[in-house]
């Protein structure tokens, strides 16, 4: 039985508190051009919604022009929900991509876009229904927030900025840090020894089953986000389980008693 309140509470950024599908499909899509060449006759811009309902199966970010690639060549979108690793091993491989070159060219990319119009980044970044307003309640609460990502802690900071949201720089945890989401949960523990109660929102399983692996982290509550980058299949796989609580965006938005 979950404590009716977390002392601490550790939240992922995208994909929990930020929906960043508009900037990831346009960093993509400029991504695909530089490493495909399309001819102009091909419109990418009409895959947008389809790429919006498959970015779920992406774990890593060089597998985004990937999946592209794969919607682009009429994949079937059972195979890419249901056999992505398989469907994009198979791409690498008979067009000889080389996943570091893809994941450079992304965040060349990206890194070029944020240094001429940072403005313009910042503002595809949109925030998920009701997410703002809890926030400020959580942040006038006697619970201790973080932020967890895999994000730049000061592009994360700037964005919630745009909000209104005022978060601290140290309670902003992003992948400047460099170590996996379960370490950064450990030493939180140990840095906040007077709580008792942690809880982690991610929409993530698998980042969610690496903290579960954690002997240490055994009472950590672990919630997968409904509304966040995730398959139908991994929230029915947590539906009914104990350790891992899945989460709605109406539960998350009402008090913690409703988790």
């Amino acid at each position: 039985m979950f404590a009716n309140n977390p002392d601490l509470l550790a939240l992922d950024f995208d994909g929990v508190i930020c929906d960043g599908l508009i900037e990831y499909f346009l960093t993509t899509k400029k991504t695909y051009c530089q490493v495909w060449n399309p001819p102009e006759a091909i419109d990418l811009d009409r895959f947008t919604e389809k790429f919006y309902k498959l970015r779920p199966v992406i774990e890593t970010g060089w597998e985004m022009p990937v999946l592209l690639r794969a919607i682009v060549k009429e994949i079937a979108e059972d195979d890419i929900l249901q056999k992505w690793p398989e469907v994009r091993d198979r791409l690498v491989e008979s067009e000889a991509l080389n996943p570091k070159d893809l994941a450079y060219k992304l965040d060349t990319v990206r890194d070029k876009w944020i240094a001429t119009d940072l403005e313009e980044w910042l503002d595809k970044h949109r925030f998920f229904p009701g997410i703002i307003d809890r926030l400020n309640n959580i942040l006038n609460s006697q619970t201790i927030l973080y932020i967890v990502t895999t994000k730049e802690g000061r592009f994360t900071k700037r964005i919630l900025q745009k909000a209104g949201i005022e978060l601290e720089s140290k309670y902003i945890i992003g992948k400047e840090c460099q170590r996996p989401k379960y370490e950064t949960l450990r030493l939180l523990i140990s840095s906040n020894s007077e709580v008792d109660n942690v809880w982690f929102v991610e929409d993530r399983l698998k980042t969610l089953k690496m903290v579960q692996q954690q002997p240490d982290l055994q009472q950590v509550k672990l919630f997968l986000a409904a509304w966040g980058y995730n398959t139908q299949q991994a929230r029915e796989s947590v539906s009914y389980g104990q350790n891992i609580k899945l989460i709605s965006l109406e539960q998350f938005s009402q008090g913690f008693s409703s988790w």
